[in-house]
Formats: structure tokens, C-alpha cells, sequence
């Protein structure tokens, strides 16, 4: 008999580079042969105790491998803004390592509101190289659920309220990740909308608004993305929990858009033995043996799909066909990533993330409002510039749940402002208010101590007396990642500003000379103060240069150019969730969960506000610039598209102000014609483009048949209705600058 031969990977792999004779052992460890000959081969060799083994974690962030065989375990690690400090082998505080303190990037509602595919694609390069410096082999992100509510806690973690937007952006995204061997793991699938009771709330929606809304980004990210693994989410959809769903996962995502990646169960998110087995679960993931209490550190084998899926499958009740699925999975897996045949060994905490990173803070930041040209700052030389805020000085990497991180630097605002004047201005801080004064999450410390034990009365009245004299008053407040505010496991209680920061708003306001307010927070924020600030600002968690690329803004070293990837109402009450059937949800006497109707149905954000006429405060895709653009000669190539073809239609753009910017041309499509309710505008397209002042580009978009189709549930079939279609291009949801008008035949 042939003696079997093990070798690593890494081993196999420097021997193709170095062209060494080909090797002539087991297919699997051949890395040039191909992924799915290396899958058979692998998956003929193992034993059924193997293969099960595979589906199972072995540690908080390890599921086995087949060491008999060669076949490294896969490890994990929470994204998706930075790759976690490693843990205990079983618990979640950090291991104290001295060398994993990371790059920390912007939230990804950050990116979102960047509107620009080139910013996702570096930002999915770049965190790429540090998960394959670190080794790990699934990248748990990038999150993509919809801002139904702006109350939900972890709306900071994800891409906005709408599915296209999201969709391309993910994207990008995910194939900059992939180039890596590592893979993107799309979260949190589906319908996983809240915190409020996440792990006990059923989403009840009808199929239109779920192909309509809450699907298309997900698909993208299989179909377009080819997204090597999903993470199921901790609510249920239908009455059945979403990591182990046969709609979500066998029907849809394996079935109907044919992924073939791995699904991964949110840690503790596997619920019934049975279920995981049969609908869809390759990796159940937890915390203890159902990952929502403490058991015995061991406890791992007892997990669903360690030995009670053994056991199962010896007692006939599970067959070998749902096992080898799994394991093919695992297995593609492993031979993309660290069994793959290009060596990559990626990189960490390097200069050219830190730049990423700033450049995609900094093109994320989006100006509200700017009265007077109050922005760019215009400081006289040996001027003053007041600061006031907690969030001039709080870190906000550490905290906020899975997403907290360790980073080798983090550069405040105050920081950051400083760093852009120097010794050109005095740059004076007050706290103002006193809000989250904690410095730690899971053992990872901050080093801050913002301990203040004056009164509010006295940190008013001291910020009050420092901005008399200043040129420029700067508040820089909002959110941050405590309890309620932007959070894994909690949702907010409203949509208004904590800590009473509207007194300290109101008190500067009243004796500030040229006052800017900067709100920071992943999340909407109502905004009635909005008319006592010169400038308003939105800036989000931005990571390691976060302070940097506020300053870059602020002083005009780069102009602005995000728009909002949510809308921000007046208040929580002018959205479409009216009832409390619809959000938090309710529970009757007999129930065993929650049960939160989405019968707003595809109004969702702007869908909502646009087609009812409901004023907001500031509007999706909302964002101005310190130049100004117009839009002219709007057109489509034909008056009539076939079905089943194409249709280009364009606009011209041009700076019309002296400043070099970007501007992000909106493509909305709006079906006046349709024969049933459908949303006044629909986004359908969108494009940045650079253009220097006084000049003018001509932007295109080809709109094919989807983009004016509605889902018809009853057919299970989008449709798309012969008629007239308007194209509005817009500078937001509710600023159409021109139209164009085809038919469809």
C-alpha cells in the first residue's frame, strides 16, 4: 500500500512557487489542482466523525479541522472595521497579547456614506491583509441589514436604509476581502433589523417587501460578490430561527441563488438540533453549549452539531447526504482560503492602512448644513478655536459589542485639530457634558480617564465663558457606543441627542460668533437645534485617523463629499413605524416570541417619507460641498426600451463653484404608471465624479429591466410593467435636478 504522505500547505505551496518537481500525492494537497477535485478527494478520505467534527467550533473562535489529514481548523474573527484582539481560547475577554492591536477603520455606515465603490473596494483590500497577517480564514463581515428603525443598535455595523445602495457596496467590499484567501462572511442573514429581544423576536414579512427590501443586498453579495460565506442572524423568520431556516437558507440562498460557500451560525444563534442538521447550518458557532448560557469550558462537544449530530446519524435520523453537503462546504472553504494556492501573508498596521483608513473617514464625513460658507474653517493666525464636547476627546474603537477592537493608535478630534493648526491657532477644549465615562470592554482599556465631577450647571457655564472670545465655536457631540446608544444587544429609546446635550447646544449658540456643530454617531439623530448652528456636520465612528479626517474636512484640506446613506427625520414619530406590532413587537399570553410585523412593507426610510410627503430634517443621500454643481441636458438614448433590453441615460454635471470637488450623482427611477402602490422613486444608480471647478462631465447609467421591476409574490417572479418611466437625477432623495423619460414596451 502506498504510504500516505502529509505535508502543509504552506509547504506545497513554496514548492510550486520554487518549481519543484509536481507533487504526486493526495489530490487535496495538491493546491493546483482544482477546488472541487481537492473537495472530493479530501471529503472521500475522512470518516463521518470527521466530517462532523468540521461543523463544530472548538474555541470562541476556532471550528476543527482534520489534523489526521492535514486540513488546519478555520479560524474566525470579528470584523468587520478591524480584525479583534485575540481572546481567551474559551472566553471573551482579549488573550493579552502584545501584538494584535490592529488598524481600526471606519463603521461601516461610515463607508456607506462615502456612496463611492473604490473607497470599498480599498477599504476590503485593506482589512483583508490584516485578517491574512493574523491568520484567520473568515472574516465575520461585512454587515449589510437595513436601517428600518433608526432606533435599531447596531444601524452604526451596517450599510443604510437602502437595499441598492447596500448592495453595491458590498460588493466591492467583499472581492477586495476575497483577494486575500480570506473569506468575507455577510452578515447578520436575515431580516435581523433590532436588538430588542434579538434572539426571541420572529420577523413577520410578506414575500414582496422581503425580495424588495431585505434580500437584494445579500444577493449581491453571493451573485455579484461571490461571497465565500454568509452568517445567519439570531431572530427568526416564519417561526423558524434564522440560522438553521429552510426558506432563507435552502430555498433561497443555497437554492435560488446557488451559493455555495459556507453558512455560519451568529455564536449561539444554532437553537435546535434537528433544524441545524437539515436546513442549511455548516459551522455552528457559540459561546457555551447553546451559547446563551454557561456550562463546562468543554462544553463544545455538546453543541447540536457535535455529538448529538453523532449520535443522530448512527441512530438512522440524519443521513450522510446533509453531512457530505456540509463538509464540501468546509472544505471549499478551506482550500480558498488558507489552503489555497497563492501564498499571501497579508499586512497589519502598516502606513498604507492608516491612510485608507483616514481617506475613507474623511470622504464619509457629510456636511449638513453650511451657512455663510461658515466651513472651511478661516482662522486668523494666532486666532481661537473652542471646542466643546466629550466626543472631542472619547475614543470610540473599544466598545460597541462583536465590533470592538484594540488599535495601535487612535486619533481624537481634538488630536486631529490640533495637528491641522499647530501653533497657528489656540485650540482650547471643554467638556461641556458628561456622558459615557467608561474605559474598558471585554479588558480592552482605552487609557482615558474622563472622570469629571462638576455639575452640569458649571460645565455649561465654563464652556459658555471660553467661547465668548473665539472665532470659531466647534460642538462635537452625539452618540457613542455605551448601552442604548449605538450597540450590539440594546436599542435606543429615541432619536434625539443623550446627556442633555441640546442645553449645552443652545447656551453656545447664544454668545458664539461663527458656531459649528459636529454630531458624531452611526445612527439618525433629530436635529431641532438645527437652526442656531452656522454648520452642521455628520461624522461617524472613523477609527484609528478618525480625528484626522474630521480636521481634513473641517480646514478644507478635503472637500466633502458624503451623503447620507439614511434619512433623518424631525422625529421618531414622522417614520413609517407607527405601532408597537411593528416595532419593538409584541407578545401574546400564548406566544413564545415576539412577533414584529414589518407592515409598513417596502416603505422603508426615504420609500416612506417621499411617498406619504412627510418632511425630514435632512433627506437620504442629502450631503453638500464647499462647491456647487449643476445639472443640465438630462436624456435617454431612445425613447423606447424593449423588453428584455437595455437603456442609457445620462446628465451633465458641472462645478459651477472655484473649488475642485466630488459630487454623487443619484439615479432614482420613478413608475408612474404602475397598477400597483409602489414607492414614489426608487434608487437605481449612482456615480461619483471628480470634476475641477468650472468643468463639466456627462454621466451615464444603463438601466436594464430589473431596475424597473416590483416583485410579484403571487408569481414568485419579478415584473416589471410596460409604461412610461422617469429617470431623475438628483443630488437626494428629495432634490431631483432633472428627468428623463422613456417607455417601456
Amino acid at each position: 500500500m502506498k504510504k500516505l504522505i502529509v505535508l502543509s500547505a504552506a509547504a506545497i505551496a513554496i514548492a510550486a512557487c520554487c518549481n519543484q518537481p509536481k507533487f504526486d500525492g493526495p489530490v487535496y494537497l495538491n493546491p493546483n489542482a482544482p477546488v472541487e477535485e481537492r473537495v472530493e478527494d479530501a471529503l472521500s478520505r475522512m470518516t463521518m466523525e470527521e466530517k462532523v467534527g468540521m461543523t463544530t467550533a472548538q474555541s470562541k473562535f476556532s471550528s476543527r479541522g482534520v489534523p489526521r489529514l492535514g486540513i488546519p481548523e478555520v479560524w474566525h474573527t470579528d470584523g468587520p472595521h478591524g480584525i479583534r484582539p485575540e481572546v481567551l481560547w474559551d472566553d471573551w475577554d482579549q488573550a493579552g497579547w502584545t501584538n494584535d492591536s490592529c488598524t481600526a477603520f471606519p463603521a461601516l455606515i461610515n463607508l456607506a456614506a462615502t456612496w463611492d465603490k473604490e473607497m470599498s473596494l480599498l477599504y476590503g483590500r485593506s482589512i483583508g491583509e490584516e485578517a491574512r497577517y493574523r491568520k484567520k480564514d473568515i472574516l465575520l463581515g461585512p454587515g449589510i441589514n437595513i436601517c428600518r428603525t433608526p432606533l435599531n443598535g447596531r444601524n452604526f455595523e451596517y450599510m443604510g436604509e437602502d437595499p441598492y445602495l447596500a448592495g453595491k457596496m458590498v460588493v466591492p467590499y467583499v472581492k477586495g476581502v476575497q483577494e486575500n484567501g480570506v473569506a468575507a462572511c455577510v452578515k447578520h442573514y436575515a431580516v435581523n433589523n433590532q436588538e430588542f429581544q434579538r434572539t426571541q423576536s420572529n420577523s413577520v414579512v410578506d414575500d414582496r417587501t422581503l425580495y424588495e427590501i431585505y434580500l437584494p443586498a445579500f444577493k449581491a453579495a453571493v451573485v455579484e460578490g461571490d461571497a465565500w460565506a454568509i452568517m445567519g442572524s439570531y431572530n427568526l423568520y416564519n417561526g423558524q430561527f434564522n440560522c438553521h431556516n429552510k426558506r432563507l437558507l435552502c430555498d433561497i440562498l443555497k437554492g435560488e441563488w446557488g451559493f455555495d460557500g459556507v453558512v455560519v451560525s451568529d455564536w449561539g444563534g444554532c437553537r435546535v438540533s434537528e433544524e441545524a442538521v437539515k436546513y442549511g447550518l455548516d459551522i455552528e458557532m457559540g459561546t457555551w453549549t447553546n451559547g446563551l448560557r454557561g456550562a463546562a469550558s468543554d462544553s463544545y462537544r455538546n453543541y447540536h452539531m457535535a455529538d448529538p449530530y453523532i449520535k443522530g446519524l448512527r441512530e438512522g435520523r440524519y443521513t450522510t447526504e446533509e453531512l457530505d453537503d456540509k463538509a464540501r462546504r468546509i472544505l471549499r472553504t478551506i482550500f480558498r482560503t488558507s489552503m489555497r494556492p497563492e501564498p499571501n501573508y497579508g499586512r497589519f498596521v502598516c502606513p498604507e492602512h492608516y491612510q485608507a483608513a483616514r481617506e475613507i473617514s474623511a470622504a464619509g464625513v457629510v456636511l449638513l448644513k453650511n451657512e455663510d460658507n461658515v466651513l472651511p474653517l478661516n482662522v486668523p493666525e494666532g486666532g481661537k478655536i473652542v471646542l466643546v464636547g466629550e466626543n472631542v476627546v472619547k475614543k470610540m474603537v473599544v466598545g460597541g459589542g462583536s465590533s470592538n477592537l484594540k488599535t495601535a493608535y487612535e486619533v481624537n478630534p481634538l488630536e486631529g485639530i490640533r495637528n491641522a493648526f499647530g501653533d497657528k491657532a489656540q485650540i482650547v477644549w471643554e467638556r461641556g457634558y458628561v456622558g459615557d465615562i467608561g474605559r474598558s470592554y471585554n479588558r480592552v482599556d482605552t487609557g482615558q480617564d474622563l472622570t469629571d465631577n462638576r455639575s452640569p450647571k458649571e460645565l455649561i457655564a465654563s464652556a459658555v465663558e471660553a467661547a465668548k472670545d473665539a472665532d470659531y465655536v466647534i460642538f462635537i457631540g452625539g452618540l457613542n457606543k455605551s448601552a442604548h446608544q449605538d450597540n450590539e444587544s440594546t436599542d435606543r429609546y429615541d432619536t434625539f441627542l443623550p446627556y442633555a446635550q441640546e442645553d449645552v447646544i443652545n447656551a453656545l449658540a447664544e454668545v458664539a460668533d461663527k458656531f459649528v456643530v459636529v454630531n458624531i454617531s452611526g445612527s439618525p439623530v433629530s436635529m431641532p437645534w438645527a437652526d442656531k448652528a452656522d454648520a452642521i456636520v455628520q461624522g461617524w465612528y472613523g477609527g484609528t485617523e478618525s480625528g484626522n479626517a474630521l480636521a481634513d474636512v473641517l480646514t478644507g484640506k478635503v472637500n466633502p463629499s458624503g451623503r447620507l446613506p439614511f434619512s433623518i427625520p424631525f422625529k421618531y414619530e414622522d417614520g413609517p413605524i407607527k405601532t408597537e406590532a411593528q416595532y419593538p413587537g409584541i407578545k401574546e399570553e400564548d406566544d413564545q416570541y415576539w412577533q414584529t410585523h414589518y407592515s409598513e412593507g417596502v416603505y422603508v426610510g426615504y420609500r416612506w417619507y417621499d411617498s406619504k410627503d412627510v418632511p425630514v430634517q435632512w433627506p437620504f443621500g442629502h450631503g453638500l460641498s464647499y462647491t456647487t454643481f449643476e445639472y443640465s441636458n438630462a436624456k435617454a438614448s431612445k425613447p423606447v426600451m424593449k423588453k428584455g433590453g437595455t437603456i442609457k441615460v445620462s446628465v451633465d454635471v458641472t462645478n459651477t463653484g472655484d473649488v475642485d470637488g466630488a459630487e454623487i450623482v443619484q439615479l432614482y427611477i420613478a413608475d408612474p404608471q404602475a397598477s400597483i402602490d409602489r414607492p414614489a422613486k426608487e434608487l437605481k444608480g449612482f456615480e461619483k465624479v471628480y470634476l475641477k471647478a468650472g468643468q463639466t462631465a456627462q454621466v451615464t447609467f444603463e438601466i436594464a429591466e430589473d431596475a424597473l421591476s416590483w416583485f410579484d409574490a403571487e408569481k414568485h417572479a419579478w415584473v416589471a410593467e410596460p409604461g412610461e418611466f422617469q429617470a431623475l437625477f438628483a443630488a437626494s432623495s428629495k432634490d431631483v435636478r432633472a428627468m428623463a423619460s422613456f417607455e417601456l414596451k
